[in-house]
């Protein structure tokens, strides 16, 4: 069994790093070999120029093909572990198209495994395990009003005025905040066409507290069923958002007011120009500490008062094993592939795991990377 490791961008090194230090057989797949030699020549020499047809020349059934390409190669991926019965992973979000092939791999008993990274995928395992905990709770009772918030965002280690650095290429960030999202608040669906009109904050529960701004990201409503919230539930807030340093709002609001201005091939053209720019002026110096945040919390109340609350924080910073960003992305990308070797994770598309062991033992790692993880009981 071999795993093929697709794309050592930034987010990918160190879980492919773990992987092939802990043994197992991996071939390295990137369309820069020089890249990929620069990031673990030192620990294989298995690196080959990456095509989607050598791919499917060397890949064999019960194989593993991880993608940490761009997302428009996941699914063609995927289709290629159907036609070779291989098995599928990825950090990304699971897209109908990938949801289209459920069937189709669990009738050949293959594991198509997403939403294994960051935000999503660590956020997911402490969803489940707040809710778990609620369920299994002497404060749960099916008439209680929910309130779920999961916030995650990569910010500076060390402010700057931007009130942000990237880690990769802004073009991403530059194009969510065209994004139209959905969540709940107030017991109502929110709908917001851009992240700045429904901007608002957070006090993260840190040693040292602190505010964060943040919005609602995607399309939260889906998750309710992934986490478990049974259709009866009286839901007040559900939101999944993004996290950034106070002042951000402010330092790019001429940004915001520009993109709204930007339409068709012309307005895909500057954002291509602004993204170059910021890559240029705020990406992160050699060895300038990044530094990711996640909150994720679960809160019920009872007659306007809460009856339980609790919540699970992230503080993480880059040091010599990467940035903090890509460890919390590609180790649990790895931990999936152990996973899926084991042959411990359901057949078929999938996201990050619920089963109660898996989710203790996933964070069991993500504690090692972390300089500062905690489960808080806010009412104990």
């Amino acid at each position: 069994m071999t795993i093929h490791w697709c794309g050592t961008g930034l987010s990918a090194i160190p879980g492919l790093r773990r992987l092939i230090e802990a043994g197992h057989p991996v071939a390295v797949w990137n369309r820069s070999l020089d890249k990929a030699k620069d990031a673990v020549g030192d620990l294989t020499d298995d690196i080959r120029a990456f095509t989607p047809e050598a791919l499917a020349e060397a890949v064999q059934p019960g194989d593993v093909v991880v993608s940490m390409l761009p997302a428009d190669m996941h699914v063609p991926l995927a289709k290629l572990c159907l036609e070779k019965d291989a098995h599928f992973v990825s950090s990304s979000y699971i897209a109908p198209e990938m949801h289209a092939l459920d069937d189709a791999a669990k009738e050949k008993g293959l594991c198509f495994v997403n939403e294994v990274g960051l935000d999503p995928g660590i956020d997911h395992l402490m969803a489940h395990a707040l809710v778990d905990a609620y369920r299994a709770s002497d404060a749960y009772a099916p008439d209680n009003h929910i309130s779920f918030i999961s916030y995650c965002g990569g910010v500076p280690k060390h402010a700057n005025a931007f009130r942000y650095k990237f880690s990769w290429s802004p073009l991403g960030v530059l194009r969510a905040l065209r994004s139209p999202s959905r969540s709940i608040r107030d017991y109502v669906e929110l709908n917001v066409n851009r992240p700045w009109d429904a901007i608002s904050t957070y006090d993260a529960p840190l040693p040292t507290p602190e505010t964060f701004e943040v919005y609602p990201n995607r399309d939260s409503i889906p998750f309710m069923a992934q986490y478990d919230f049974a259709p009866e539930w009286q839901v007040k807030e559900f939101v999944r958002g993004t996290l950034r340093l106070n002042g951000w709002t402010e330092a790019w609001t001429p940004i915001f007011r520009e993109i709204e201005t930007l339409e068709g091939d012309a307005g895909e053209a500057r954002l291509s120009e602004m993204s170059d720019r910021f890559w240029r002026d705020n990406a992160y110096d050699e060895g300038e500490p990044d530094r990711v945040v996640l909150c994720v919390a679960l809160k019920a109340e009872k007659d306007g008062k809460t009856v339980w609350n609790q919540s699970y924080v992230i503080d993480a910073h880059g040091d010599a094993r990467g940035t903090a960003m890509a460890q919390l992305v590609s180790v649990p990308v790895s931990l999936a592939v152990e996973t899926v070797l084991a042959r411990a994770i359901p057949v078929g598309v999938s996201a990050a795991p619920k089963d109660p062991k898996l989710v203790e033992s996933w964070l069991k790692e993500v504690g090692k990377i972390a300089q500062y993880i905690q489960k808080i009981d806010h009412l104990a």
